[in-house]
């Protein structure tokens, strides 16, 4: 018996083939949403800190001159959240963080020179807005290996517990901060001075900012910090404070600020280089920069954070500016949205995808089209098209059911109403393969179960 050929017509389905192409010639880059722009204004502010409030759903930001911290919302309109008259006057707000499980703000308290040594951390209630507590940072040993140096209280993270990481940017280590507001000196690791400095590297020739700086916390049990001058990335644990260098395939030169993503990758920014997109798989013992995100090095960019469904933003604080124009004054500042080039890629395919699914229901799961199989040919028919797919398949395969007998004279194949004939529901994630192959990067289907949806089906 020879295959029969369809003589049926379906203009709706040229009209979803015709859609379905123009798709797949649209650049990838036109479907990829814009990244997310926030303008505020606020003389003299230069922020230099940055964090994000979910309970709040707004930005908060700190002041390079002002003893005040700001929220911004979405669209830009800025307010004052917290005054502190009582802290020493022109001191810089240089980190944020935001304990969400005790409803507090952390921050990082530094006096620039020429004013009089000062470094501390601060508690305050986010629904009170009051200060719970201030605790002077220790300098005692702030003592390195190349003699003495003013210590810089740089950036701070929190674990679950409520103690608070504060890195010193120049003397090489990090305070902790339990929730009652005591200090003490917590990692001073001989890691943190054992890495050759490049002299061509950003801040090497600068005797400020030069060390540890951006610090997060993972859940697992340790801290990630990041060190400007040398690139180097630590892994520090939670309980004694020890220090191992993280294994990457890159040096982060300039690396001034870090931020972890829900699914576990790493962001870094520099503010004169430019931000890393970081993976690991093995709980960072090492890790690798797949992905470099231009910055704007004119603004500044000081500081990184994770906000609403996961999206990563930066800080144009324009803190240069701010510190080596005597008299500057600027009333501009922004929050960007960072996106990887990368990930917009893969992110683009799910256009695709669902573009297969509309041609998988009307293809198959109309009633006037479908695949046909003939169990004495182990055959599939599809019908609806200029050609025919036979494809050998296993007869009584649990893909199939069984339905009606085929008339064995009929020639243009209506649907079926004996019982010798299967009707086969194809895998929708067959067709999504299908239709997506020439966009989906091979990688992605390594992280996708596949046979996992079919008792979906």
């Amino acid at each position: 018996m020879s295959i029969p050929t369809s003589n049926s017509n379906h203009p709706l389905l040229s009209i979803i083939l015709l859609f379905f192409f123009f798709f797949l010639l649209i650049p990838t880059s036109l479907l990829a949403r814009n990244s997310h722009t926030i303008n505020f204004r606020s003389p003299n502010l230069y922020p230099q800190a940055l964090a994000w409030d979910p309970s709040a759903q707004h930005f908060l930001v700190g002041s390079l001159h002002q003893r005040i911290i700001s929220a911004v919302s979405d669209a830009g309109v800025i307010e004052t959240l917290i005054s502190d008259p009582s802290l020493p006057e022109n001191v810089t707000v240089s980190g944020l963080a935001v304990d969400s499980l005790k409803k507090r703000l952390l921050a990082v308290i530094h006096a620039r020179d020429p004013l009089p040594p000062f470094n501390a951390l601060a508690a305050y209630d986010l629904r009170s807005r009051q200060r719970l507590f201030l605790s002077v940072l220790d300098s005692s040993a702030a003592a390195d290996d190349d003699g003495a140096t003013r210590p810089i209280a740089s950036k701070v993270a929190v674990d679950y517990k409520g103690n608070a990481y504060v890195t010193n940017s120049a003397g090489n280590y990090i305070w902790k901060v339990d929730e009652n507001g005591e200090a003490s000196i917590f990692s001073r690791s001989p890691q943190y001075t054992a890495h050759t400095v490049d002299p061509d590297a950003p801040y090497s020739s600068s005797s400020s900012s030069t060390g540890l700086n951006g610090i997060a916390y993972v859940s697992k049990g340790y801290l990630l910090v990041v060190q400007s001058s040398t690139g180097k990335m630590f892994k520090v644990d939670e309980i004694d404070g020890r220090a191992k260098l993280v294994l990457l395939n890159d040096d982060l030169k300039g690396a001034y600020d870090i931020a972890i993503r829900s699914d576990g990758v790493v962001f870094v920014v520099s503010p004169v280089n430019t931000m890393w997109a970081l993976k690991s798989q093995d709980s960072w013992g090492e890790g690798v920069v797949y992905d470099k995100i231009e910055i704007d090095s004119e603004r500044f960019p000081t500081s990184v954070v994770v906000g609403e469904s996961d999206r990563v933003y930066v800080l144009y604080g324009h803190v240069n500016e701010g510190t080596m124009v005597e008299n500057s004054v600027r009333e501009s500042f922004s929050i960007q949205e960072m996106r990887s080039q990368k990930e917009g890629e893969d992110e683009n395919v799910w256009i695709f995808v669902l573009i297969g699914f509309g041609l998988v229901y009307f293809l198959f799961w109309r009633p006037d089209l479908g695949f046909r199989v003939l169990t004495s040919r182990k055959e599939i028919l599809v019908e609806g098209s200029d050609r025919l797919i036979a494809v050998e398949v296993e007869p009584g395969s649990s893909l199939f059911r069984q339905c009606h007998d085929k008339d064995e004279d009929s020639t243009s194949y209506p649907r079926p109403t004996s019982s010798n004939t299967v009707l086969f529901e194809i895998n929708t994630f067959v067709c999504c393969f299908v239709v997506c192959y020439s966009k989906l990067p091979s990688s992605v289907f390594a992280n996708i179960p596949l046979f996992s949806l079919v008792p979906l089906l």
